[in-house]
């Protein structure tokens, strides 16, 4: 469950992709690999205002930092956008 307000998601879209959020729903997500839980909780499906390229908006929390993750192939829906997000942070830490 995401435990931050819903204005702290919205500051963070428009920060990190320069457009209004609008709050579109909520979507269990429950990731595994391997047999293991690599993550569970709560995607905010935001759509978007201003935005370029994308109509849709993935974001969710941890440890009260916000991910967002734009609807933009491949990413095309809550759990793909979590899926994207674990890779990128694992090319990112070298693993």
């Amino acid at each position: 469950m995401n435990e931050l307000p819903l204005s702290t998601f919205d500051q963070a879209i428009q920060a990190t992709h320069g457009a209004r959020p609008s709050l579109a729903e909520r979507v269990p997500v429950h990731e595994q690999f391997g047999g293991e839980t690599v993550w569970e909780g709560d995607v905010l499906v935001f759509e978007l205002s201003g935005h370029p390229t994308a109509s849709r908006c993935y974001a969710w929390e941890v440890d009260g930092r916000v991910t967002a993750v734009l609807h933009e192939p491949p990413v095309d829906s809550p759990r793909a956008a979590v899926r994207a997000a674990i890779a990128a942070e694992h090319r990112y830490k070298g693993n």
